[in-house]
């Protein structure tokens, strides 16, 4: 029996794709004192950490960038630069790089490491290896990158997250810099293009949530919800994301009553691709691919042949909230192993934050396990 899955993630691209982000990886750690190469890397098989993540402005694990030398952040950023497309990484730095005038737009209050645009870490975990799994995870205040790799050749690279804060910030007059414009445009692009039979099954409420509803979960749960008080057996970090919202934002005022239409389910919700035209199947197409196309092309293309493999008609698309642009939104697409969620609600609905998910294989779980079935 072959120990292989047949499919894509083996092919010539993907293994290129491994061995840039290897030599990426194995240059930075050959850069680091022995003491950075304590705090950078951490064993594979902690799984806890491996699988935790966060988009808050937090303190973690792992290395930052405000404690590397100059050629040792060059390598760290292609290390990041490995793991997404020129595009990808266009909108990741410009998200770092929108620490600043957050802390501006805040008064410079906050404490001094709360809004730092070097305040993002590095981990390596394991090392890389022809056989063992390892992976690497590149996170701070909305940015998280997550790449498990198994076997040399397999590379699982969600949950994927990206936000902004603020969304829109005006450049000139006429001028606004937009982060994560396109997936809110094509999201409400495709809102206007169904007709109204249509925007009723794909409309789930006129309230859009104080988040997304699997916050910061390490795995994808079913019956979620962006919860204001902590779930019964949800991990710390996710009870700390729950507490930071009841904190932050005048939203999570919302009633349990009120959220319940929202609330996550392995059925879909929403309107299916299958009961849509052509055109706005197309629509449904490009923001999809906007979301994997934050990956290297040798991975989007094969991301891409894998939705489309399992039904591209089986995708759903909802909506919560209103339609008109800076009022609080709220979209999910959600099909067989994809799953993607986007809510623009706090800060007068000039905060974004939007998410790739597998729920079946986030941080490798499934390619892990067949794995280890076969080599052990």
């Amino acid at each position: 029996m072959n120990s292989k899955p047949q499919n894509d993630l083996f092919g010539q691209g993907a293994q290129d794709l491994v061995h840039r982000m290897s030599e990426a990886v194995d240059n930075f750690i050959a850069s680091l004192t022995p003491a950075q190469r304590t705090t950078a890397i951490i064993s594979f098989d902690n799984y806890e950490e491996r699988t935790f993540w966060d988009y808050t402005p937090i303190q973690r694990k792992g290395l930052p960038l405000n404690e590397m030398e100059r050629h040792q952040l060059r390598l760290a950023h292609k290390v990041v630069a490995s793991g997404l497309s020129h595009a990808g990484y266009n909108t990741a730095t410009t998200i770092m790089g929108l620490e600043p005038l957050l802390d501006a737009k805040e008064g410079w209050r906050s404490e001094v490491w709360w809004r730092d645009p070097l305040r993002y870490y590095l981990t390596i975990f394991g090392t890389p290896h022809m056989k063992s799994p390892w992976g690497w995870r590149f996170e701070g205040h909305h940015v998280s990158l997550h790449y498990t790799i198994v076997d040399g050749t397999i590379v699982a690279p969600t949950p994927t997250f990206f936000g902004s804060n603020p969304g829109e910030s005006s450049l000139n007059g006429i001028a606004t810099l937009r982060p994560l414009a396109v997936y809110e445009d094509l999201a409400r692009e495709m809102m206007y293009a169904l007709d109204d039979e249509q925007r009723s099954v794909a409309l789930l409420s006129r309230i859009a949530p104080p988040d997304i509803t699997q916050l910061n979960r390490p795995v994808v749960i079913d019956d979620a919800l962006p919860a204001i008080l902590p779930e019964f057996n949800d991990p710390p970090n996710v009870q700390n994301m729950m507490q930071f919202l009841d904190s932050e934002m005048e939203s999570s005022s919302l009633t349990l009553e009120q959220l319940e239409p929202i609330r996550y389910s392995k059925t879909p919700s929403g309107l299916a691709a299958a009961a849509m035209t052509p055109g706005q199947r197309e629509i449904l197409k490009m923001l999809i691919a906007e979301y994997v196309q934050r990956m290297p092309d040798e991975l989007a293309e094969i991301e891409m042949k894998k939705i489309e493999a399992l039904g591209i008609d089986k995708v759903h698309f909802a909506w919560a909230g209103k339609l008109e642009r800076n009022r609080g939104h709220y979209y999910r697409l959600q099909g067989p192993r994809f799953l993607v969620e986007y809510d623009n609600v706090q800060n007068d609905a000039n905060h974004v934050h939007s998410v790739w998910r597998d729920p079946e294989n986030d941080f490798g779980a499934d390619l892990l396990a067949h794995h280890y079935a076969y080599e052990h």
